[in-house]
């Protein structure tokens, strides 16, 4: 069992006018097996979160804390949280000319595991969950994220989240910008490593129409920086039919459907 517990986050950005704060103390625990949907509007501090817990340099923590199974998850270089069991399915995944899709994931695996994978076992489990995911046996000699659509590209971060098995998945809007198809491809490839592990999942989203799929045991509302509603799946409804309206003041952004 592990469990990835944040409280009172607060997380900055250095702008042309000094620092702004984004996150003003988030309290958030998630554990082996919970999926907790993480919704609110665009600018509400959903990614922020994300990219703060896997140690992007970009976002800065000034106070509060982040710690997976007791240990201190702010005090670890991005490859210490990746070992440690943290993965982030980024919402704008990197292209990475000249390396491989094959090297990279067996690069990725090796660290995560402590050994390189046994060659033969390797390539019979990289042919499968290709497969699971519908993903062209070519791609794997093709650079990374290259020259890919959205869709692809987000099925490979599915491919990369089943191949190494963290014990925490970060799913930053991993429905952007797919179509129907690939939406369930995605979903069902999430799906089928939750049934075989023990993850723990945090899905950050604006839209309901992927919960239809991935089915949350709690939901959050983000604005402004802080959790300002936590629920069960039923919130993700009420969110469906009002909209964030209720939460920001703002009638444009209220339709998420």
């Amino acid at each position: 069992m592990a469990t990835l517990e944040i409280k009172d986050l607060h997380v900055s950005v250095t702008t042309e006018d000094g620092p702004k704060e984004i996150l003003k103390g988030v309290d958030l625990t998630i554990r082996s097996g919970e999926t907790h949907a993480i919704m609110g509007p665009n600018g509400s501090g959903k990614s922020t979160l994300s990219y703060a817990v896997a140690g992007h340099p970009k976002y800065h923590v000034t106070s509060g804390s982040v710690t997976l199974d007791g240990e201190d998850v702010l005090e670890m270089s991005v490859d210490e949280r990746a070992r440690a069991g943290l993965f982030l399915a980024m919402q704008y995944p990197v292209e990475v000319p000249g390396v491989s899709m094959s090297n990279f994931l067996r690069t990725a695996a090796t660290a995560v595991r402590g050994e390189a994978p046994n060659l033969r076992h390797w390539v019979k489990e990289v042919k499968g969950a290709m497969s699971d995911l519908d993903i062209d046996p070519a791609f794997a000699e093709r650079s990374v994220n290259e020259g890919f659509s959205g869709g692809e590209k987000k099925r490979h971060e599915i491919l990369q989240l089943s191949l190494l098995a963290p014990k925490i998945a970060i799913l930053d809007e991993t429905d952007s910008g797919l179509d129907v198809d690939a939406l369930r491809v995605v979903s069902e490839g999430v799906n089928r490593y939750k049934e075989s592990s023990e993850v723990g999942v945090m899905l950050i989203t604006h839209y309901t129409r992927i919960l239809k799929y991935i089915k949350p045991d709690f939901v959050h509302v983000f604005s402004a920086g802080r959790v300002v509603e936590s629920g069960g799946p039923e919130l993700a409804d009420v969110l469906e039919n009002e909209g964030y309206v209720k939460y920001t003041g703002k009638q444009e952004v209220a339709s998420i459907g």
